[in-house]
């Protein structure tokens, strides 16, 4: 890791991540599978101005199919890392509430 840039790949918007973020005041961003939670949470307050109460993090596994003709395992996806990011009261970040 060389700056705060590369800790915060992309956010996970999903389903239960909307209402995460409505209810529980928590976000979910992809971060690298080196990145830990100090480096997670500093990045976090700096880049979106707010203040964190506690960061979570979690490798996902990938997804695996099968093919129909030879029914062997395929790897679809790779392996990631997700942090989910809780902010104190009243801190927001504005590129999760989308269009008002």
């Amino acid at each position: 890791m060389t700056s705060i840039y590369d800790v915060l790949r992309r956010p996970i918007i999903t389903e239960k991540s909307a209402h995460q973020f409505r209810k529980l005041n928590q976000y979910a961003f992809e971060v690298p599978l080196d990145a830990n939670k100090r480096m997670i949470k500093e990045a976090v307050e700096v880049l979106f101005d707010v203040e964190v109460k506690k960061v979570n993090t979690m490798i996902m596994p990938a997804k695996r199919s099968r093919s129909p003709q030879s029914r062997r395992m395929q790897i679809r996806s790779s392996a990631y890392k997700k942090a989910i990011v809780t902010l104190a009261d009243g801190d927001t970040i504005q590129a999760f509430e989308g269009v008002r």
